[in-house]
């Protein structure tokens, strides 16, 4: 079943089926909004932890605006699985995210009576970085192998930029993630103009 009235969220309720599954992948590949699949294995409990794989690539940091605005509104703690990568492109990620914490943090202490107008309210963000054991070309596959090391409530991915030969015949690292998860998945696209979430 698929939840679409005008919401900032898409939730699609499923089998966990990979030929259902990625039906509703292709559907959405050019959706703006962030997109959750629950299906029918997995367990849908109150947002308490956030697990958040990010990789080397520039758009995973489009992911901050997302997972910020879930834990401010929740409480939730976000956990980010950095890419054990040779590079520094998954560190400067995970950099910018934490700034963009440090940031909606530093507005959430701001007095309620101020004049300011980007004063929020909502819970302070709390998170933690955790090391991967594996690199960016496999993170997807770990964060779905590591479930009940981390006991997350919500898992946040990105969504493949486009799909290659092998994520054609074989299926793509999310719908795998989202075929082997036990919590709901949200799915955010790699695209700059993404819908943001309203107060």
């Amino acid at each position: 079943m698929l939840w679409d009235n005008n919401e900032d969220i898409k939730l699609i309720e499923c089998a966990n089926d990979k030929r259902v599954i990625q039906r509703h992948l292709n559907e959405c590949r050019e959706e703006r909004r962030p997109y959750v699949f629950v299906t029918n294995t997995m367990t849908i409990k109150p947002l308490r932890r956030l697990l958040v794989p990010v990789s080397m690539l520039e758009e995973e940091t489009y992911k901050a605006e997302i997972c910020t605005y879930i834990a401010r509104k929740t409480g939730a703690h976000i956990i980010f699985l950095q890419a054990n990568d040779y590079g520094s492109h998954a560190k400067q990620n995970v950099n910018r995210i934490i700034t963009h914490i440090h940031k909606v943090n530093e507005r959430l202490q701001k007095p309620a009576d101020s004049e300011d107008s980007s004063t929020l309210t909502g819970h302070p963000i709390t998170y933690e970085i955790v090391l991967a054991r594996k690199d960016s070309f496999s993170l997807t596959q770990e964060s779905a192998e590591r479930q009940r090391d981390f006991q997350h409530d919500l898992l946040i991915l990105t969504a493949s930029r486009d799909y290659g030969l092998d994520d054609i015949l074989f299926g793509p690292p999310e719908r795998k993630a989202i075929q082997r998860a036990l919590v709901p998945v949200m799915l955010v696209n790699p695209r700059e103009d993404l819908f943001s979430l309203c107060d």
